[in-house]
């Protein structure tokens, strides 16, 4: 059943209660911060966690971990079958570092599944008076906690107010199924190699290769849990020569082969 629109005030009147948002569709909000963390689950879909300087590819079955105070938006680029948000009072989690400072995508186990699914019908604020379902949220951390021992899904790509840049890199994205080197790039847009390389180091503070990298590998994992398509078909549609150089730079940035990739996000 479709839920009432989240009013973000909401989350941040009550510093001490949890807050559930449990939604058959996604609603999205301009940039924006508020005073608790965030756990964010989407359901066989994609999604993007985008802060003023970067933007985070979230895959299937892996949750989204957003400290308080970190201004962002989520956006999606695929129908999703339910969206889940946690927002935890920052007393619950005082003292655990890696919480309090730093997102991070990690994957999502059964058990936390589970918990996730048997608080869909708790929409709205969970006080300590609901005795009940604030210690389940409770334990919800806990388990999240032990999910985020995990290493952190690495792959994120800066983002960029300049115009100039956001040409430049529009154009990658239009052509990252073809070979891409700073000297043809700059030559079909007007630049010299040294004043294109300027432009990524001066505003996203990453190289042209880095970033094209980085950018192919996130459309591999795009195809890799949209497609059935073969591990070797994505990498040509990634832009890559050989099914080895393709195999050699995902496991240096997932920390997984392709196939493994594959298989993980779709074991839930």
């Amino acid at each position: 059943m479709e839920k009432k629109k989240l009013n973000l005030d909401e989350i941040s009147e009550k510093e001490d209660v949890f807050y559930v948002v449990y939604s058959n569709s996604e609603q999205e909000f301009p940039m924006h911060k508020h005073n608790k963390h965030q756990l964010y689950y989407v359901e066989n879909g994609i999604a993007f966690f985008n802060t003023p300087t970067y933007s985070f590819f979230l895959p299937a079955h892996h949750f989204l971990w957003i400290p308080a105070g970190v201004e962002h938006n989520i956006s999606s680029r695929t129908a999703v079958k339910m969206v889940y948000c946690l927002y935890i009072p920052t007393s619950i989690t005082r003292g655990i570092q890696k919480l309090e400072e730093g997102t991070g995508i990690y994957p999502v186990n059964n058990l936390m599944v589970e918990m996730i699914n048997y608080t869909r019908d708790w929409y709205g604020e969970v006080g300590a008076e609901q005795a009940t379902r604030y210690q389940f949220l409770q334990t919800l951390t806990n388990v999240l906690v032990e999910a985020a021992g995990n290493m952190s899904l690495p792959v994120e790509l800066p983002t960029t107010d300049n115009e100039d840049l956001r040409l430049v890199l529009k154009h990658i994205h239009h052509h990252i199924d073809q070979p891409l080197n700073l000297k043809s790039i700059a030559e079909q847009l007007g630049y010299s190699t040294r004043s294109l390389s300027r432009l990524f180091q001066n505003n996203i503070n990453t190289s042209f290769l880095q970033y094209v990298k980085r950018l192919r590998v996130i459309k591999a994992m795009e195809l890799l849990l949209q497609t059935n398509l073969s591990v070797s078909e994505i990498s040509y549609r990634c832009g890559y020569n050989t099914l080895s150089s393709f195999s050699y730079v995902f496991q240096k940035l997932v920390h997984v082969s392709p196939a493994e990739f594959r298989k993980q996000t779709r074991q839930i």
